[in-house]
């Protein structure tokens, strides 16, 4: 459960106005900001291609990264990250500065293994994840990559608990007031269908019920017409 290091190059940014950062934008970079345990904020520039692939690793949020700006080097937490809504591409990231003793939260991954020899799996049972993160309080140097959930000897019906995930010393969940619930190995739900026999027996009765009512309905038309032409005849006598 080690924390994810990765590092990451920056400039200091000396931009002033909107058009600036623009053409920093159309040039291949985002503009940024490391805040915390620094002298001042410091705005900076990180290449566009750089952040993306950090991106795609997946977790970027609670991600420790080593970030190099003019020959030093500070270990940060990204905090908050914008996008453009039409392209989808990062615009703008800031930074925390960590150490040792800063305390931070942060939402961490489930990782869900031994499923194929999973008791309640094999028996039919399907995987109900119900937290697939889970919100950390933690040291920053002891920021777990991931949650391990191990399934290997589940049974059906049986739930999985944050009490049963081993967490590294000093991290808490921010849920403290109970003991909640990751996942359960739930039973199948049956669904029972009508057999195609039985409906196309419920067709037939139905067709039959259909055509013994238009029969009598035309027996009833046709009474009137035999009296109407009987009326004559009874008068001629």
């Amino acid at each position: 459960m080690e924390n994810n290091l990765t590092s990451l190059e920056a400039n200091i940014r000396e931009t002033k106005t909107k058009s600036e950062i623009k053409k920093l934008r159309v040039d291949g970079f985002v503009p940024g900001v490391l805040y915390g345990d620094v002298e001042s904020n410091l705005k900076l520039t990180v290449k566009k291609n750089a952040l993306e692939k950090l991106l795609k690793i997946g977790n970027f949020m609670s991600t420790v990264i080593d970030v190099k700006v003019g020959g030093k080097e500070y270990k940060v937490l990204p905090r908050d990250i914008e996008f453009n809504k039409l392209t989808n591409q990062p615009i703008h990231v800031d930074f925390q500065k960590i150490s040792a003793g800063t305390k931070v939260v942060v939402w961490i991954p489930v990782k869900f293994i031994n499923e194929s020899i999973c008791p309640g799996l094999k028996m039919g049972g399907v995987l109900n994840i119900v937290r697939r993160k889970v919100e950390l309080n933690c040291p920053a140097d002891q920021i777990p990559a991931e949650l391990v959930c191990d399934l290997g000897e589940k049974q059906l019906n049986e739930s999985i608990h944050i009490s049963s995930i081993k967490l590294p010393d000093n991290v808490k969940p921010t849920i403290s007031d109970r003991d909640f619930t990751i996942a359960t190995v739930a039973a199948p739900t049956v669904v029972k269908e009508v057999e195609p026999a039985a409906v196309a027996e419920g067709d037939g009765a139905a067709g039959e019920e259909a055509a013994a009512g238009e029969g009598a309905a035309e027996n009833k038309d046709a009474k009137p017409e035999e009296d109407k032409a009987k009326a004559p005849a009874d008068k001629k006598k």
